[in-house]
């Protein structure tokens, strides 16, 4: 099984477009994928992919009441099929208290003389609920700041892709995400593995080579590099699909770049199931 978490400590499109566009690529290959929103931001995977779903609705089950050990349903009826072979677990408005739920049940625990964990719950969740059963591969697309939200995802996941920037702030950014990765395994005494960092928007330009270059020397993982696909993923966000829906339903000309960089995404998410060991699906005739 192959699960990981997209992270980057500056947020924005990229972490998001970089989560749906492999988990796309993950499902064209035959996989069965579980995306799961963990952002509270309102330009988040659930925008993207844009099911019918209110996130505001305080009625509805969502995931942090699945948390917190207070869920209105099953596990699995929280899924929406977005694309075929995506599941997606959507955001909900009561993420951004989640810090003073699981506090509340750490506190009530502890009041009984229980052990508590407020890192571990997402784990609980997909552990409880068999996801290995039933999905290939697992993506959290998480908030981009330190807090329960990401420390969560981590434990679940144990892996991460880094989408950068080849910029300075880019670089301080990586710097930022190694410090955050080293500290959260010495806390809670978990190993987190770096699978690949995906330089993003590049131009090929003097500086950003030299930024490249760094980063390679650095060992960081970088199997690809994207150039810069501004309108790509726009219109992506525009008409809320993955890129490869995109190219194939509302470009009505191929673009060489375009097709390269789906490509490369592919190159991508071939690495990233290589290196969980995962096999690609028999095709039957």
């Amino acid at each position: 099984m192959l699960t990981y978490a997209p992270v980057s400590e500056a947020g924005g499109v990229g972490k998001t477009t970089t989560a749906a566009t492999l988990a796309a690529s993950h499902a064209r290959a035959g996989h069965d994928v579980l995306a799961i929103d963990m952002d509270t931001q309102n330009g988040s995977l659930t925008y993207f992919f844009g099911p019918d779903y209110d996130r505001g609705d305080p009625n509805v089950d969502n995931l942090v009441r699945h948390l917190v050990g207070r869920p209105q349903g099953e596990f699995q009826d929280l899924t929406i099929e977005v694309e075929e072979g995506i599941d997606l677990i959507p955001s909900h408005n009561m993420l951004e208290d989640l810090h003073e739920f699981l506090l509340n049940e750490k506190n009530q625990a502890e009041n009984f003389g229980e052990s508590y964990s407020m890192y571990h719950q997402l784990h609980r969740v997909l552990s409880e609920a068999n996801v290995r059963d039933k999905y290939d591969v697992v993506i959290v697309d998480s908030a981009g700041k330190a807090g329960p939200i990401l420390y969560n995802a981590l434990v679940a996941v144990r892996n991460v892709v880094i989408p950068f920037e080849a910029t300075a702030k880019g670089q301080e950014s990586i710097e930022g995400l190694d410090d955050l990765v080293e500290g959260l395994e010495e806390s809670i005494d978990i190993d987190v593995g770096v699978l690949a960092v995906l330089p993003i928007g590049y131009k090929d330009t003097r500086d950003q080579n030299e930024i490249l270059q760094d980063l390679r020397g650095s060992g960081f993982p970088v199997p690809v590099v994207i150039g810069e696909r501004g309108s790509l993923m726009e219109g992506c966000w525009k008409q809320q699909c993955s890129p490869y829906r995109y190219v194939e339903e509302h470009r009505s000309r191929k673009r060489d770049y375009e097709t390269e960089t789906l490509e490369q995404f592919d190159e991508l998410a071939r690495h990233l199931e290589e290196e969980a060991g995962l096999e690609m699906p028999e095709v039957t005739a």
